[in-house]
């Protein structure tokens, strides 16, 4: 997690979001070639997606919003494998979330509305993409549905395979 540093005053404020020296520091020195800007409504759940080939590190903001953020391991080699950490991203906060190469990603909008931005290490490609279900009884995701409520899925989200049935890393 990522706490940015944000100036203000009565007029409102400026918000640093990115400083190469200040992530490299952290650990997180890879460049980023691509940034999206999502918007989704309330009780969407976009993900869990990733690449299995040019895989994606992904620093994760709330521009508008709110959203429950997650991130699931998907590195066989790693003492983390299928472990999950989730948390809330939102406008007021100003967290962000690094999601290093080899992990899958999702986020459920809590708030009415939700805008995402978020930088890539590497670039989109379609033919390497990978979903994997987020309802994963082996991941148990804790995601904050209401109570007895889905989330809003896309047809391609709602068919994510199973972790035993996934492209997984090394």
């Amino acid at each position: 997690m990522i706490h940015s540093h944000e100036r203000g005053d009565e007029r409102g404020y400026l918000l640093e979001t990115y400083r190469a020296a200040e992530f490299a520091a952290a650990g997180i020195a890879l460049p980023f070639v691509q940034e999206n800007h999502s918007s989704s409504r309330q009780g969407v759940l976009r993900g869990l997606h990733y690449q299995v080939r040019h895989a994606q590190g992904k620093l994760v903001r709330a521009a508008r919003g709110a959203i429950f953020d997650v991130a699931v391991d998907l590195r066989r080699s790693s003492p983390t494998f299928a472990g999950w950490v989730g948390i809330a991203l939102s406008a007021e906060n100003h967290l962000q979330l690094w999601i290093p190469p080899g992990f899958a990603h999702g986020f459920f909008v809590m708030s009415e509305s939700a805008e995402v931005i978020y930088k890539m290490t590497d670039y989109y490609a379609q033919e390497f993409e990978r979903t994997l279900r987020w309802d994963d009884p082996r991941l148990g995701v804790a995601w904050p549905l209401p109570k007895g409520g889905l989330p809003l899925l896309s047809p391609r989200d709602a068919a994510g395979q199973l972790l035993d049935e996934a492209d997984l890393f090394d």
